[in-house]
């Protein structure tokens, strides 16, 4: 039998979704400057529903970047207290012309919702706050826990000022148990706890060549060409098997348990369907002697995003660039410390760099991983709450640029193409 709330949540469904879906029209982009007031409008909007609903000692809170929201209801004497957290900024909706709808136009197509932000994160940021609403109008205006939330507008960006905050408050932040609402389930129908995050280091590195842009028809041959260090430095981080040749990127790097690694093995998983419905591409690749489920969530890798220099419009130039530029980015699992990461990376870099090349690396963000001890009485309630019991340290990416998610990686490809995703049939993210 259904609880109050849930009955609550079922019978008010269609107002969340059409909520959900205003929400979603706001195009909060954080990383862009023109979005700035966007990233704003999708705070306010948020914290106005928080209002509304019953929340207490509603903040919207200036950064030196976007607004953090906080919000509390603190009135059940001797009963827990539960951080929730999720982030209302998305990633550039780029490139558009894989949409097959406008990405802050939101639109259902098979059961699903398509738009920028449904599954990462504002779906489950709604989640949490209908969920909220629902056990508050259900319970007479109390809920059963005490509740303490915070929302961030710079996930996408590195989360420089929540980092701040939380350092600063940890007095007005402190919970029995924080509940992160930023991940997907493993499969429909499939209740999943992830309870780990690999880390992050992303770098841009900057080669510089020449004093300025010169005609490869005068001075090819002569001129260094920063892309073609960039090409000698990238190719060597990496071989061709995925093995990271960065020395000492392995050092200390944590396995698995065994019980995690059994577990993995009786999640639904099939590498096929992944690999052609995922990835859509002809084969899998990364380090030989792991499954994909190890490789990407307890391996450590090394990435290029992009390579930005030189000519890229339609046509040709006969340009040797001056400059160009290389996205790269680490991810980091637990005993890999970010910073000793960002030192090894840097010098072997130098190391790598060619003659006639000054190479300059700038650090976007930098993180560790992150993984929660399953054995607390929260994660074994909510265990005991499921009626499919299933625990896998899910380790997922973090502040991944794709075209479509964070996999816009907290997520979920049901199509090949870069859209976000949120099935309309009640309060969870589609899986799978």
């Amino acid at each position: 039998m259904a609880s109050p709330a849930v009955d609550f949540a079922r019978n008010n469904q269609q107002r969340f979704l059409n909520e959900l879906k205003d929400l979603l029209r706001i195009p909060s982009v954080s990383t862009l400057d023109e979005h700035k007031s966007d990233v704003q409008k999708a705070a306010d909007f948020v914290a106005n529903d928080l209002r509304r609903i019953g929340m207490e000692n509603v903040e919207v809170i200036p950064t030196k970047g976007h607004p953090l929201l906080y919000a509390d209801w603190l009135h059940a004497p001797g009963k827990p207290t539960v951080l929730c957290y999720a982030h209302y900024d998305v990633q550039p909706p780029d490139p558009l012309d894989e949409w097959k709808t406008p990405p802050f136009e939101p639109t259902e197509r098979n059961n699903n919702v398509y738009a920028r932000g449904a599954v990462d994160d504002k779906g489950q940021l709604w989640m949490e706050v209908k969920a909220l609403e629902s056990l508050m109008k259900s319970g007479n205006g109390k809920l059963p826990i005490n509740v303490k939330v915070i929302f961030e507008g710079e996930e996408e960006v590195g989360g420089e000022s929540i980092a701040e905050y939380v350092r600063k408050q940890k007095a007005k932040l402190k919970a029995d148990f924080a509940l992160v609402c930023d991940t997907e389930l493993f499969a429909p129908n499939l209740p999943t706890l992830c309870v780990g995050l690999r880390g992050l280091v992303y770098t841009e590195i900057e080669a510089v060549g020449a004093m300025t842009d010169l005609h490869s028809g005068v001075y090819g041959g002569a001129a260094p060409n920063p892309f073609f260090a960039l090409i000698e430095i990238i190719s060597k981080l990496k071989d061709s098997k995925g093995k990271v040749l960065i020395p000492g990127f392995y050092k200390g790097v944590k396995a698995p348990s065994k019980d995690e690694l059994k577990a993995w093995k009786r999640l639904p998983f099939n590498e096929e369907h992944y690999r052609k419905t995922e990835v859509g591409s002809t084969v899998l690749t990364g380090e030989p002697g792991y499954s994909v489920l190890y490789r990407t969530w307890a391996r450590p890798t090394l990435e290029v995003h992009g390579m930005p220099g030189g000519f890229i419009a339609a046509g040709a130039k006969t340009v040797i660039p001056a400059k160009a530029a290389a996205k790269v980015s680490m991810r980091l699992v637990p005993n890999q410390d970010p910073d000793d990461i960002l030192k090894r990376y840097t010098k072997f870099v130098k190391k790598l760099t060619p003659k006639g090349i000054e190479t300059k690396i700038k650090v976007h963000s930098k993180g560790p991983a992150c993984v929660v001890g399953t054995d607390n009485p929260y994660i074994k309630e909510s265990l005991h709450q499921s009626s499919h019991r299933s625990v896998a340290r899910h380790i997922q990416e973090r502040n991944c640029l794709h075209p479509q998610r964070r996999i816009d990686p907290h997520r979920h490809r049901l199509s090949g193409r870069p859209e976000n995703s949120q099935r309309n049939d009640g309060l969870r993210p589609a899986g799978r």
